[in-house]
């Protein structure tokens, strides 16, 4: 592994890449530090110290701190993945969007226009729902978390947090576009990675002060490598499907005649369904816990991650979305028709339809068991970890989040320096990412 990474210095355009990345990364932990106007940051600080583990803390820690200084980018990256979510699930019952996303690169371009423009939406309607409920919202000590309200605050603050998704969103696209790795995977990524010293240091506190048993620490630290080592091991595993080409004779050549696989990886989907699930909880719970309303109040708090009904939607929406993305990205009927026309057949296996049929029934129980193993991963260590009263939030989201992210990007990386015949991270066996 080390030579892997003294090999990435001998290919220039891949350091390029990575330092593009890092550059634009550093661009947006700095501007989490950029403060709104209006704010009495020390009411805020002292009210989010307070709701640490709820939905705030959730939403915090994916917007990497920003949402707890109420920065510039306080809304973070959710609005875009909001949109996205809306678009793509339009796509499935609008003609035109259907049409245009399968006219190639040129209908990839207007469906990702019209994603950023439903992100300003968003961001619009949900910086004027937070800036309304902080006007009515108060420190522990009773002193008023916004200076001046009134409409010249509201207004300030749409722009302010709008202007701030949007840039977001500029970075993750020249990430990915210009840099190494999924952009907006890999703000997400910086955002949470960036709160885990202060949070173990939270945690050594605790112990230090007798709040925490240390056994208590251990077995919770033990649990978490258990975790990794899970989410590793899922994350790298796959079905193969075999595949037999038959024998073509073109002229005096003969053609075909091996023998191959189609891999269908166990969780296809990735870290999408976690947190396109989290982002629809949120976008409704967080304007909701900003509105000082008995009701409203209470839609906030059966949200919250602990609650019953969180954990019902949060795996219903991981199992739908395990499905759904799947469906996007992986097609039965045109890999038979593909298989069909270059000669190629399962064994025990007609070509064509039957073909399809096979190949979307192991896809779907490969894709039930990936969406039941995402959902424990994401609630069971939660339910566990709040149990030993850990002062942040990261339980299996954070974890399948950052390792997913972090094996996408080393698979990355490996596929550039193999392309130049550069030795990888890996001496035996190849990275595999998840695509």
């Amino acid at each position: 592994m080390f030579t892997g990474f003294q090999n990435i210095g001998k290919i220039p355009e891949l350091k390029r890449r990575i330092g593009i990345t890092l550059l634009l990364l550093t661009v947006y932990r700095i501007g989490v530090h950029v403060p709104t106007p209006g704010i009495n940051t020390e009411a805020l600080a002292a009210f989010f110290a307070a709701v640490q583990g709820t939905l705030l803390g959730l939403f915090d820690m994916f917007s990497g701190g920003a949402l707890s200084q109420f920065s510039v980018f306080a809304l973070g990256i959710m609005p875009y993945i909001s949109a996205s979510i809306i678009l793509q699930l339009l796509t499935v019952v609008i003609p035109h969007l259907e049409k245009l996303k399968k006219e190639g690169e040129v209908g990839r371009k207007k469906i990702t226009q019209y994603t950023r423009y439903g992100t300003i939406v968003l961001s619009v309607i949900q910086g004027f729902g937070i800036a309304v409920g902080l006007e009515t919202m108060t420190g522990p000590g009773g002193e008023m978390i916004v200076i001046e309200p009134g409409w010249g605050f509201r207004f300030t603050t749409v722009i302010t947090l709008t202007a701030g998704t949007a840039f977001i969103m500029w970075l993750g696209e020249q990430i990915t576009e210009r840099g190494i790795g999924n952009g907006i995977s890999l703000i997400i990524f910086a955002g949470i990675v960036a709160g885990l010293p202060g949070a173990f240091l939270s945690t050594g506190r605790l112990v230090t002060a007798g709040e925490m048993h240390v056994f208590g620490a251990i077995l919770l630290l033990v649990f978490m490598l258990g975790v990794i080592a899970a989410i590793i091991f899922v994350e790298r595993g796959q079905r193969r499907i075999p595949v037999q080409y038959a024998k073509r004779v073109v002229g005096r050549r003969v053609y075909g005649g091996q023998s191959t696989h189609i891999p269908l990886k166990v969780n296809t989907s990735g870290v999408i369904p976690p947190i396109f699930a989290s982002s629809i909880i949120m976008f409704p719970a967080t304007v909701a816990s900003f509105i000082a309303i008995p009701w409203v109040q209470w839609v906030s708090d059966s949200l919250a991650p602990d609650r019953f009904l969180y954990t019902v939607l949060f795996v219903s929406f991981i199992i739908f979305f395990c499905f759904f993305y799947t469906a996007i990205v992986f097609n039965p009927v045109d890999v038979a028709d593909n298989m069909k026309k270059y000669g190629g057949f399962i064994p025990g296996i007609r070509p064509g339809r039957p073909t399809a049929e096979y190949i979307d029934k192991v896809l779907s129980r490969i894709t039930l068991g990936g969406a039941i193993y995402v959902s424990i991963v994401c609630v069971i260590p939660t339910i566990l970890i709040q149990r030993f009263n850990v002062p942040f939030y990261f339980g299996g989201t954070a974890l399948l989040i950052v390792i997913g992210v972090a094996m996408d990007t080393l698979s990355q990386i490996e596929a550039h320096m193999l392309s130049r015949h550069y030795e990888g991270f890996l001496k035996q066996g190849r990275f595999k990412g998840r695509r």
